[in-house]
């Protein structure tokens, strides 16, 4: 792995992790839907591990790959949550518009 963070250059991976962070922000200011909301939440994460473990690689230290392995569970366990909230809602109000949720409020 360590001959291939050289060939590629961790610069590239810093360039690639900034891009799919930026599509993930844009993803969660510009779209009003719940389900592509939580999948740019989840590129974004996605792009904070891929930084983590470049750099882990890159400073031949397992500790960063750890950590990601971890975010991942957690991440795996808020979507499920995430996505049954969404379907609960769905049933109630039939729609997961991010606007019409609005009207939840107390």
């Amino acid at each position: 792995m360590e001959n291939i963070l050289q060939q590629i250059g961790i610069e590239n991976y810093i360039y690639l992790s900034t891009l799919l962070f930026c599509v993930g922000v844009f993803g969660v200011l510009y779209r009003r839907n719940a389900i592509v909301m939580f999948m740019s939440i989840e590129i974004m994460l996605n792009a904070v591990n891929l930084l983590l473990v470049a750099f882990s690689t890159y400073h031949q230290d397992a500790a960063g790959q750890v950590f990601v392995f971890f975010s991942m569970a957690v991440a795996a366990a808020e979507v499920a949550v995430g996505l049954a909230i969404l379907v609960a809602v769905y049933r109630n109000i039939k729609n997961i518009d991010i606007d019409n949720l609005k009207n939840l409020k107390g």
